[in-house]
């Protein structure tokens, strides 16, 4: 018998009648009488000294299990050092970034009261994205800024449900959910509140809320992370088992980042589609334009083993930046495989501003460019607006997408499982003690050979 709050001595003196009965009526038109107000002060006594009896118990039981019980027990329920203390909150551990001198802290931080509306998530899975290298690198900050505060980062994800709110029994599509199902899940919060949420443009919401400092903590919590804090409003979907965890990581953003791209851009059937970049976006980019229907896919990377995955994944030519070393030699290549028509429909997933500049001279008149690689403040890019307006150039900017695709990006992977090899996208794993490690091995720029990585994944 564990004994938790004041309201369980309540019910237990009260299924003892002869002191429940005790319970003065204050109604009673004989209260008055002073023998009768004389026995209810007895009663409430008695009453009194039954609380504090079971009070008594319960420390007693309570001091017996501490001193007797077994350290995974303790681990389990909290430890109490003293009657005195509260019971410690359940502890996870995170990779904590530290700008100022570039370096990684392991830190326990503690888990959060689960809302009624909340998931707490075991991550089991997250991926270094392109991204993730860009902030690591100190990409787009000018020098002589003050570094950032510390904070958790790592977005690429997928877990298991650790504890469920109050108010949640289903993933977004309806069907049950429990403790201990794999999800996928965004890692952005809508307001659900704003103009474009109003007009289910989730992905463009502006008052979305993502990686934050430790100072706002749960609401800092990233990837990089034994537990993710999956508050409301969210967007979980359940994974199917024939999808593995390290293969599941990339779905909410590699995957679906591109998938919103395409979708966006209208990809469809006999388009010729460009691809500037084969890394984990590249790869999942190739494979969706080819299932959309495209008729050629051209894929640019200067790393041979990511050209080869791109080939495995529905590229029908590539061009590798070795042989092809100039952009003008690129361009001229891409016009070559295109009849000297152009592509209808250029992707950069890549992160750098020179590549944006190559790209739009790849785009047929009339055709689309979609930028998707550039999350770094200060990306500046050299573009010909005159060359966009007589080429009549459109350009989509994307960032994020909308809770639809997660649940769509699954059934692809699930699908085209036998046909593309997605699973291989994912090329090392580490644990999370070992994150520094991962971005470095991870870490292409400035390379001579670049780096074997196509996408490294930490399992917490």
């Amino acid at each position: 018998m564990v004994i938790r709050s004041c309201s369980s001595f309540t019910a237990i003196v009260k299924s003892m009648p002869h002191i429940a009965r005790m319970k003065p009526s204050f109604s009673d038109p004989v209260w008055q009488n002073s023998n009768l107000r004389e026995s209810q002060r007895v009663a409430r006594k008695i009453r009194s000294g039954a609380y504090c009896y079971f009070v008594f118990v319960g420390i007693s039981y309570l001091r017996s299990r501490l001193s007797h019980g077994t350290k995974a027990n303790h681990a389990r329920s909290g430890i109490y050092r003293s009657i005195e203390e509260k019971p410690m909150a359940e502890m996870g551990t995170s990779a904590v970034w530290h700008d100022a001198d570039k370096s990684w802290e392991m830190r326990d931080l503690p888990l959060p009261e689960l809302e009624a509306d909340a998931i707490q998530i075991r991550v089991k899975a997250t991926s270094v994205c392109g991204s993730d290298l860009h902030i690591w690198r100190g990409d787009g900050i000018p020098e002589g800024a003050p570094p950032r505060d510390p904070f958790v980062f790592g977005h690429e994800m997928m877990g298991e449900v650790a504890a469920l709110g109050n108010k949640v029994t289903t993933d977004s599509l309806r069907r049950p959910l429990k403790e201990g199902d794999r999800v996928a899940y965004s890692y952005f919060f809508p307001c659900a509140r704003c103009y474009n949420c109003l007009r289910g443009e989730f992905g463009a919401c502006k008052f979305r809320s993502g990686r934050k400092t430790l100072d706002e903590w749960p609401v800092c919590n990233g990837g990089f992370a034994q537990y993710y804090y999956l508050r409301s409003p969210n967007y979980v979907f359940k994974l199917p088992d024939s999808i593995s965890n390290a293969a599941a990581a990339p779905i909410n953003c590699a995957l679906a980042q591109v998938y919103e791209a395409m979708h966006l851009g209208g990809v469809r059937l006999g388009d010729n589609v460009v691809v500037q970049g084969a890394g984990g976006l590249g790869v999942n980019a190739t494979a969706v334009a080819r299932e959309l229907g495209a008729a050629k896919v051209i894929v640019i990377d200067g790393q041979k083993h990511r050209l080869d995955l791109a080939l495995q994944c529905g590229a029908t030519h590539t061009i590798d930046m070795n042989d092809y070393d100039t952009p003008e030699s690129r361009i001229e290549r891409v016009m070559e495989l295109t009849n000297g028509i152009g592509a209808d429909k250029v992707i950069e997933v890549v992160g750098f501003p020179a590549v944006v500049e190559e790209g739009l001279k790849m785009v047929r008149m009339r055709g689309t460019y979609l930028e998707v690689g550039h999350i770094s403040p200060n990306s500046i890019a050299q573009i010909d607006v005159q060359q966009m307006v007589s080429n009549q150039i459109r350009f989509y900017g994307i960032q994020h997408y909308d809770p639809w695709i997660i649940p769509n990006a699954i059934d692809f992977l699930e699908r085209t499982a036998d046909e593309y090899p997605l699973t291989s996208v994912v090329s090392h794993e580490f644990p999370l003690d070992q994150i520094g490690k991962a971005f470095e091995t991870a870490e292409w720029l400035g390379t001579q050979s670049g780096s074997e990585v196509t996408r490294a994944v930490i399992t917490p």
